[in-house]
């Protein structure tokens, strides 16, 4: 690289590190208010491609947005009358039972301290019921700063209300418009980086459409499949524990364990002694492990998305901190973008003169003994112009 491209390419560095700067600081101000606008651009961008492969069929691309933002909108509304009411009557229920949940645990763990794993367990200590109701009391302080903080941060504009009304427009005028926005942001792009800002770009929405697409759809398969097993198992709330179990899954391991603790913990109490279903209510979450490792995950998500659980779950404390809600929202696809990133700045790494400690592109140099004249005039004179060649 000459001096001139060194000094350019700091220039455009310093030049786009601003504007990344000044972006980040843009959606830290206006994280208040941005949660229809992120909505409304992840619904856009989930069914983007449902729309080109609608225009490509002969219909126009206003006609695609309609078509598929009413269907949209059609079966989300059906899936809330549905599953509202359920869950619902569910949660509320749950949250009746568990002092009697706690009680029973109570009297199990009696049970168990005085048969035979009475070896096994822990002498004295606090009440189990004190334990449990701490925890329970902990929790639901926890949640209710939360939802607290979700209200007042991410909904301090724009009320519950508008967010359903401004996020339906949003989608609809982004989906109208994205290929005609990507193509803007292309124009935008400095000519001579062109070829490595697309296939970032590439690499990026082939990690972020795997996750959101992907794993979106493993996340509504499994929880479909744990609530089914669990309400046909009969475990009580079965619906809700699985419904959640799946929801979080996105995270490995962490929605089956939880659900499965919940399942567990509920069996223990509606059927007591009966290990007959409590085996059950074990084989419902065992086997949808099988499932998700070796069919849901292969075929939906493959080895394209490249995030690591622990970056990943990082990633949503970190931008659920800053941002709120909206910070959860973007977690994801900010933590493939930046994952892709890293590992094009380490490959750049690996290939420059910083790593090997001389100038790529050069050869290794090798010295010249006494001899050897002519070998040492030609580095001589490739090193320093004022030698002639007859120097």
């Amino acid at each position: 690289m000459t001096i001139e491209g060194s000094r350019l390419f700091r220039r455009q560095v310093f030049f786009w590190s601003l504007v990344a700067l000044v972006f980040v600081a843009l959606l830290w101000v206006f994280s208040g208010i941005l949660l229809p606008f992120v909505l409304g651009a992840v619904i856009a961008y989930f069914l983007d491609p449902i729309a080109d492969w609608l225009e490509r069929r002969g219909l126009p691309r206003l006609l695609a947005t309609v078509a598929i933002l009413f269907l949209f909108a059609f079966v989300f509304a059906a899936v809330l009358l549905v599953l509202v009411p359920v869950v619902g009557g569910q949660v509320r229920a749950f949250v009746e039972h568990i002092p009697d949940y706690v009680d029973r645990l109570q009297g199990l763990f009696a049970t168990l301290r005085q048969g035979p794993l009475a070896a096994y367990l822990p002498e004295g200590g606090t009440p189990l019921g004190s334990d449990v109701g701490q925890l329970m009391s902990d929790a639901s302080g926890i949640v209710a700063s939360v939802i607290g903080s979700l209200w007042t941060s991410s909904l301090a504009v724009v009320n519950f209300l508008s967010l359903f009304v401004v996020t339906p427009v949003v989608a609809f005028y982004l989906l109208l418009d994205w290929d005609r926005m990507i193509a803007e942001v292309d124009r935008l792009v400095p000519r001579q980086h062109t070829g490595t800002v697309r296939k970032l770009a590439r690499e990026i929405d082939r990690a972020v459409a795997g996750f959101l697409r992907g794993q979106g759809s493993v996340c509504l398969l499994l929880g479909t499949y744990y609530a089914g097993g669990l309400s046909l198992v009969g475990l009580n709330f079965g619906l809700l524990i699985g419904l959640f179990a799946g929801m979080i899954s996105f995270v490995p391991y962490i929605g089956s364990m939880v659900g499965l603790i919940l399942s567990v913990g509920v069996a223990l109490v509606q059927f007591g002694g009966d290990w007959v279903w409590i085996v059950a209510t074990l084989a419902v979450f065992f086997s949808g492990q099988f499932l998700e490792g070796n069919i849901l995950q292969p075929k939906l998500v493959g080895a394209s998305v490249g995030l690591h659980p622990v970056w990943l779950m990082f990633a949503l404390f970190a931008f659920g901190a800053l941002f709120g809600f909206v910070g959860l929202l973007i977690a994801v696809p900010a933590a493939a973008a930046v994952g892709v990133l890293v590992r094009f700045a380490t490959h750049q790494y690996l290939n420059s003169e910083v790593y090997y400690g001389r100038v790529a592109d050069a050869p290794p140099l090798r010295l010249a003994g006494d001899g050897d004249l002519g070998l040492r005039r030609a580095l001589a004179r490739q090193f320093d112009p004022r030698v002639g060649r007859d120097g």
